[in-house]
């Protein structure tokens, strides 16, 4: 049948929302239950989406149908996503995702996939193992975190304030992993407890890693499924026990193993392999609420077992849930699982406070449970993280593990930045407030806060939780006393916080306020939640530069508040990091809580002649970066302490927020060279034992080359080698057409050159020295070209695209790529007579070819060829298609017939059994009356094919 007309908007509709899709970066929410596909919408006022001819209410949810032949697409699931418009208009956005790696793993031997379902399923009948994710739906808090804040109101201490994935900007949505490394018998059986949680944001991957009963590492590798090596960190000296560091610009393939739970993660030290520990990268719904943490190691020497602890505290009453993550406990080799009997204990200093004793298995070995009512002396050992949990088994071969439970160790910053915009009632005074907090071990919090441009002296500084009514607010902790009115200052620790304090801070849910004489209730507020660590060298420990309006030239009275945190690196780098708050929905609909600007960094000086240069333009409420090729100018006035930066918007496009800089540094003769070299030893080892050991290293003329380099080979100037994971790809360098007059051939170079020298006599005066002389590097063939030249660039692994030529501009010592313009023939039938010819020519005979090759598509005449998504095909050429978020539907044959596009799908005979199934790569429906049968249908497929015909 025809391809039906539809499919190819449904198609883009597919290829949009897959780029887009969230599943990576959202904060993670309830399950939406699956709605009818055929449920229109009420009338067409009401807001909502249309996919494939069909509409959607807001937040509904599907799975999409491409129509004939290709049907209901079971593993892509659809969701009508509200969105505001800039005038605050709510629209729907659709936004699909292939919910097929989320399906979880059937623990039984003989798993099917029933018809209309996108996961294989057990049989009736087949034993169901224990999973995680079933015993945490027993537990309360793991519904509460989920619900909206609507939900919550009913709580008795605090209304949330959890940011939701519409309240952030599209840079901060975040998804959470965790791992457990332990040293294995692969590894050799290592003491070492290690406990990594992990972030992701867009293509980062932030990581904050404790280890325990090892020496400090000195790698971390990144293992993909092939195990190996993806992603190598190597830890800096100077960093104490928590490990900080970010994986940035994750391929989309490493990408989806992440999300797919394929990826691992190794540590290794310089000491010895028995140091080394290794543990699966995983998702846990217990990441969203956790709050507490512990991380269980053994006494006993090289016994290879360990394990994590996620606690949080219940909303309602004094109740502690928790999840434990467990590995090498028992040690059991069998296929079958073994029950073993385990008991769980938390104690203080040796006394048994609780116990618990329950069964555990072999293949699932995690465990949760809730401990009812804490006591006053328990919450308070448990805030001073002096309270210890312990696991022992109750085998034949007892083994034990234990640690002490503390608030939430990470690398990110918890900081706030206080605005008017934000006080409980709204204002624009121009003021700023920030803070930073630092939480230890013992429950200590320390604090440095800092003030300015407030509208009279201040005569309240108080940690506060949601106020329940308006101005009824509910002061925790007060820190007045700490300030100082000459430095507009104040700095304390807080050494009492309770249990639930380390729990609401952890969640995002206490708030700072700042009192002054003529606003009694708060003129500045702000809330206190942690700033996911970002891998610049942003010196966090240190309070931040303040932005306000008060600091703009002239003042600005706005409710918009910042702070940023500036540094200069060793090659004269800067790197800065800018949070703002204070842009109220009741003032600007279209802003929703972010700020749309532009940040700048320039002198305070005013004048025409300042030295300004843009940091960035960014959408939400954070921006961070760096910026490079500073000029001597800016170096100096951020040393001389009078440079400032800016953050710009539409309604104050001369000046929104500014805060004056001053970072020393020694850069007096700019931005250093030493930049380019720095990074490339990041990306390739120089080291040639360290080039061995990588698996992705080529050995080419007895030299090893390392993964994604490319150099110029001894034996011919004109060929140029790259390496692609073990495979060295050489092409011949193809010279472009010159059109100069006159050209020379440099000894070191393989094409030639036009000779620009003048005749002596021709020469009025000495020309103007290039401000590049040495020419343009290219990072496609990682080479010098001179200025003025041409060349074809390299792209590894496809090697030189003659379609395109690039030119060194000397003067700027920019390279510019235009494609190649072919000129527009007269003939019928033109042909590509080499097949790495960019353009065809008219043949000199007027000729039809007997077969187009494949390049040849792209200018073919005629409705002879099809396209189909991104693909061309010949007249007759018969292919499965290929639909974004599901892959090769091989169940669907399509032809190209004379320019038209025809799919059909397999026909599938007619069965009658009541148990029908479906195995896994095949396309029609199957009898699955019993295992014994599928078995033998397995084993003698002729005599299937006979039964069903």
């Amino acid at each position: 049948m025809l391809l039906p007309r539809a499919l190819r908007s449904v198609l883009c509709v597919l290829c949009c929302a897959w780029l887009r899709t969230g599943a990576a970066s959202r904060l993670k929410t309830p399950a939406l239950p699956i709605q009818s596909e055929r449920e229109p919408l009420p009338f067409k006022g009401v807001s909502g989406c249309s996919f494939g001819g069909r509409s959607y209410s807001l937040e509904d949810s599907w799975h999409p149908d491409l129509g004939e032949p290709f049907g209901v697409m079971h593993c892509v699931q659809c969701l009508c996503e509200p969105q505001k418009s800039r005038r605050g208009k709510v629209f729907g956005k659709v936004n699909c995702k292939n919910i097929k790696q989320d399906c979880p793993d059937p623990n039984c031997d003989h798993p099917v996939l029933l018809p209309g379902h996108c996961c294989k399923t057990c049989r009736k009948g087949d034993g169901d193992m224990k999973q995680t994710d079933a015993v945490l739906d027993n537990f309360e808090f793991f519904h509460e975190k989920g619900k909206d804040k609507e939900g919550d109101l009913h709580k008795s201490y605090n209304d949330r304030s959890y940011l939701s994935s519409e309240d952030m900007g599209p840079g901060e949505s975040r998804t959470d992993f965790v791992a457990l490394l332990t040293g294995g018998t692969d590894l050799g059986s290592s003491s070492g407890v290690a406990r990594a949680r992990f972030s992701l944001t867009r293509t980062s991957l932030a990581f904050s890693i404790t280890f325990q009963r090892m020496d400090r590492p000195s790698k971390i590798l990144f293992l993909d499924s092939d195990r190996t090596t993806a992603f190598e960190y190597r830890v800096p000296k100077g960093q104490p026990d928590m490990i900080c560091g970010v994986w940035k610009n994750l391929a989309k393939p490493l990408m989806r193993q992440l999300q797919s739970e394929q990826l691992r993660i190794r540590m290794t030290t310089s000491t010895s392999r028995l140091d080394e520990v290794e543990g699966k990268i995983i998702k846990h719904r217990a990441l969203f609420a956790e709050t507490f943490s512990s991380t269980l190691t053994s006494e006993e020497e090289n016994s290879g077992t360990g394990g994590i602890g996620m606690l949080t505290l219940s909303d309602t009453g004094n109740n502690l849930h928790f999840i434990l993550i467990l590995q090498g406990l028992i040690k059991h080799k069998d296929k079958e699982p073994v029950l073993v009997p385990i008991r769980v204990q938390l104690m203080y200093r040796q006394h048994i406070l609780r116990e618990i004793r329950a069964n555990i298995t072999s293949h699932d070995p995690d465990f949760a449970e809730v401990l009812t009512d804490l006591n006053s002396r328990e919450l308070f050992w448990l805030s001073r993280g002096q309270m210890e949990i312990t696991v022992t088994t109750e085998a034949q071969d007892p083994r034990q593990i234990s640690g002490f439970i503390t608030g939430r160790k990470s690398c990110d910053t918890i900081q706030s930045v206080m605005s008017s915009g934000d006080a409980l009632t709204p204002g624009k005074t121009g003021g700023v407030g920030s803070v930073i907090f630092n939480l230890h071990d013992n429950g200590t919090l320390d604090y440095q806060v800092q003030v300015a441009g407030l509208t009279s002296d201040v005569v309240g500084l108080t940690i506060e939780l949601k106020p329940r009514r308006r101005n009824k607010r509910s002061v925790i902790y007060d820190l007045t006393t700490d300030y100082n009115k000459a430095s507009g200052q104040a700095v304390g620790s807080w050494s009492r916080l309770e249990a639930r304090h380390i729990h609401m801070l952890l969640q995002n849910e206490l708030f700072i306020n700042v009192a002054t004489a003529h606003s009694q209730e708060g003129e500045l507020r702000g809330q206190i939640k942690a700033l996911l660590y970002s891998g610049l060298e942003a010196p966090r420990h240190e309070l931040p530069t303040p932005l306000a309006g008060h600091f703009v030239s002239p003042p600005v009275r706005t409710g918009v508040s910042g702070h940023a945190w500036v540094s200069v690196d060793k090659q004269c780098n800067l790197h800065y990091e800018i949070v703002v708050s204070g842009l109220s929905k009741a003032d600007d609909l279209t802003v929703s809580a972010h700020l749309h600007g532009l940040a700048e960094i320039g002198e305070l000086d005013d004048s025409s002649s300042s030295h300004k240069t843009l940091l960035t333009g960014f959408y939400g409420s954070q921006a961070q970066g760096v910026l490079k090729d500073m000029s001597v100018e800016l170096l100096q006035h951020l040393d001389q302490g009078t440079a400032f930066i800016q953050v710009s918007t539409k309604l104050n496009p001369r000046g929104e927020i500014r805060g004056q800089v001053h970072v020393p540094n020694n850069c007096e003769f700019g931005t250093r060279g030493e930049v380019e070299e720095a990074e490339f030893d990041d990306l390739f080892v120089k080291d040639p034992e360290e080039l061995k050991k990588d698996p992705h290293t080529c050995f080419f003329e007895n030299q090893h080359q390392a993964h994604g380099s490319r150099w110029t080979p001894s034996y011919d100037k004109c060929f140029t080698c790259s390496c692609q994971k073990r495979t060295v790809i050489c092409d011949p360098v193809i010279c472009p057409v010159l059109t100069c007059s006159r050209t020379i051939q440099p000894e070191d170079k393989c094409c030639a050159v036009c000779d620009e020298s003048k005749d002596p006599k021709d020469m009025k005066a000495p020309e103007r020295v290039e401000e590049h002389p040495e020419g343009c590097y290219f990072e496609g063939d990682q080479k010098m070209h001179a200025p003025g030249t041409t060349w074809h660039p390299f792209v590894p692994p496809f090697g030189y695209i003659k379609c395109a030529v690039c030119t060194c501009k000397g003067s700027t010592g920019e390279v510019h790529c235009e494609k190649v313009t072919c000129p527009v023939l007269t003939c019928s039938h033109p042909v590509r007579r080499n097949p790495s010819d960019c353009c065809k020519e008219c043949p000199e005979e007027e000729r039809t070819p007997e077969g187009l090759e494949h390049s040849d598509m792209m200018q073919a005449d005629g409705p002879r060829h099809c396209k189909f998504g991104k693909n061309y095909y010949q007249n007759s050429d018969n292919w499965h298609p290929w639909v974004p978020l599901v892959g090769e539907m091989k169940c669907i044959n399509c032809w190209c017939d004379h320019g038209v596009t025809k799919c059909q799908r397999k026909q599938c005979p007619v069965i009658t059994c009541s148990n029908i199934t479906r195995r896994e790569g095949t396309c029609c429906p199957e009898c699955g009356d019993s295992k014994e049968e599928d078995d033998l249908l397995m084993k003698v497929p002729d005599k299937r094919r006979t039964l069903r015909h």
